[in-house]
């Protein structure tokens, strides 16, 4: 490729609308341009970039045994009626209806409509199964963000094991981990494997591939020392035990006139908030539900949906409470309430001497002993993490790292192979179902998680294995014939060892040309000059570390293969 006939629209600034250091760089070196929110047009760098890093993925791929498929992106709605997530997914799932009036979706994911092909299955000897496929997904994100990071339209790489049994699973899910660490190292994408909710997908068990960023939206708990990791959405930590003391013989009522948040409560009343339970109401399923916390500790949604199963989740109305409460939020509590579902934090258990809201605005109750005089149906993990807070393995301070999901895998179960009624004839000749897992990379993130983190004040910096070109042939004056052999038969030498260059042939000054290679992020460069071939060389300068070495112009060809060689080996 010749720089001359590249189309790459770089900018001499900054859009001024792009928050993520990856959207910022990725529009400014020509890379991308947005259409509408959440949506984005890759021009030819990207197109490049998108390309190789569906190869490396593919090839990791081929050798966990994968086979590809490419599945339609319309789906028709009765499938994702059978699997019961028509209505799970709700506002993000894109829904039409075609001229007939027949539902249709945009595909959010892929697990029914592989199913469905493995109905075709019919034995045991058919087993085990990994297809996969690249596919256009459509997600109505209501606040889409941060260039190619959260975005309504992009590129999942979707794969989907079946299974005789759970032990079949069980080395699908590993070798699909290993798959995913290979991966994520041939990208340069520093990513941390944790423990994660299943949400919406289902299933026994989930791991996210999280790559540290600043611009990330996903928080995740982690212990280097031992090795813990786990969204904030599945985290948990070893509090230190309090000692309550005797407590009262019966809740006793006091006036709060003006406390009704917890900080309000410790500050006018002396009550700690590790010493106040929180009382939260939710409706889940149409149920209404009271969900008990400690006052110094925050909700994960997640954590509640993942304990109770509950398709839909929302705190309830004002209005709602007041009905069945008889009082607003802040003097809420659930002492004496048999009438409505309880779900209490782990954190409360055993806890005595404690102040709650007494469902009467402007009063509270003390002395009150959780298992004495709370009507509990359930407990579970409902809180909140935080950073300094002990390490469940280790004892040592947690921290909290704010991350980008770059991918994720899934043990699914029989919930889909049930559904669809996938049953395959057993070794015993009994019919079995076969058992699923799921496993994604989102291909543009990926490309935007490699930016976040490898770039400087100059631009990106790729990785070679997925760079847009390996290497920049920079012809620094392109009247000079000599200078314009020598660079053409460096670019033709390279092309002929299957190097991918690009000859920046461009009638530019230097320093322009320097600097769209090192914004655009090539990892090499053999600058070509008169005064460096009166002396026989060229200069070979290396993007990551700007070092640059002299070579000799016979040499600098085969120089720069090895480089690029070691680099992807």
């Amino acid at each position: 490729m010749r720089w001359s006939q590249l189309y790459t629209p770089t900018l001499r600034e900054f859009p001024a609308d792009a928050d993520a250091v990856s959207h910022r760089l990725l529009v400014r070196a020509g890379f991308i341009r947005q259409l509408m929110a959440g949506h984005y047009s890759l021009l030819p760098l990207a197109v490049r970039v998108r390309a190789k890093v569906i190869e490396v993925i593919r090839q990791e791929m081929t050798r966990i045994g994968g086979q590809e498929f490419v599945l339609p992106a319309m789906h028709p709605a009765e499938i994702w009626h059978k699997s019961g997530r028509w209505d799970v997914m709700g506002e993000e799932m894109f829904r039409l209806r075609d001229r007939r009036g027949a539902d249709l979706a945009l595909g959010m994911t892929h697990e029914e409509i592989f199913t469905t092909l493995a109905q075709e299955l019919s034995s045991y000897r058919d087993l085990p199964q990994v297809w996969y496929q690249f596919q256009t997904k459509f997600r109505d994100e209501a606040r889409p963000k941060s260039g190619l990071i959260r975005v309504r339209e992009f590129t999942m790489k979707d794969s989907y094991s079946f299974d005789a049994d759970a032990a079949g699973l069980d080395d699908a899910f590993d070798r699909h981990y290993a798959a995913y660490v290979r991966i994520f190292a041939r990208l340069g994408i520093p990513a941390i494997p944790v423990q994660a909710s299943s949400g919406s997908m289902g299933g026994s068990a989930s791991v996210e591939f999280m790559s540290p960023s600043a611009s990330g939206e996903d928080l995740v708990v982690r212990c280097e020392p031992s090795g813990y990791a786990a969204n904030v959405e599945k985290a948990t930590s070893a509090l230190a035990a309090i000692e309550d003391g005797p407590g009262l013989p019966a809740p006793e009522p006091f006036d709060t006139p003006d406390a009704r948040t917890i900080d309000e409560l410790a500050r006018q009343h002396g009550v700690p908030a590790d010493r106040q339970i929180k009382t939260l109401v939710y409706v889940l399923d149409d149920q209404l539900t009271l969900v008990l916390m400690r006052g110094d500790h925050g909700l994960v949604e997640q954590k509640l949906v993942d304990a109770t199963g509950a398709r839909a989740v929302r705190p309830a109305q004002p209005d709602e409470i007041r009905e069945a409460l008889g009082a607003s939020p802040g003097s809420l509590g659930a002492v004496g309430v048999t009438e409505l579902p309880v779900i209490a934090d782990e954190a409360l258990r055993g806890r005595r001497a404690m102040s709650t809201g007494a469902n009467i605005d402007g009063v509270h109750l003390r002395g009150v002993d959780v298992a004495r005089d709370l009507t509990v149906g359930s407990w579970a993990d409902l809180r909140e993490v935080r950073a300094g807070e002990p390490c469940p393995d280790c004892g040592l301070p947690l921290e909290v790292v704010r991350t980008i999901e770059v991918g994720h895998i899934f043990k699914l179960g029989r919930k889909y192979t049930e559904a669809l009624d996938v049953s395959v004839l057993g070794a015993d000749g009994e019919r079995i179902v076969p058992i699923m897992g799921c496993y994604g990379i989102g291909v543009e993130r990926a490309m935007a998680a490699i930016i976040e983190t490898r770039n400087d004040d100059k631009g990106i910096i790729w990785p070679v294995e997925v760079a847009p070109f390996e290497v920049a042939v920079v012809l620094l004056n392109i009247d000079d014939e000599p200078a314009r052999k020598a660079a053409e038969d460096i670019y033709a030498k390279l092309t002929g060892d299957r190097v991918d260059v690009i000859l920046d042939d461009r009638d530019q000054r230097p320093g322009a040309k320097f600097k769209d290679t090192e914004l655009i992020g090539i990892p090499y460069r053999i600058t070509v000059g008169t005064r460096g071939l009166a002396n026989g060389t060229v200069e070979i300068t290396t993007r990551a570390t700007g070092e640059t070495a002299i070579v000799a112009v016979e040499d600098a060809a085969g120089h720069v293969r090895e480089l690029v060689t070691a680099s992807t080996t």
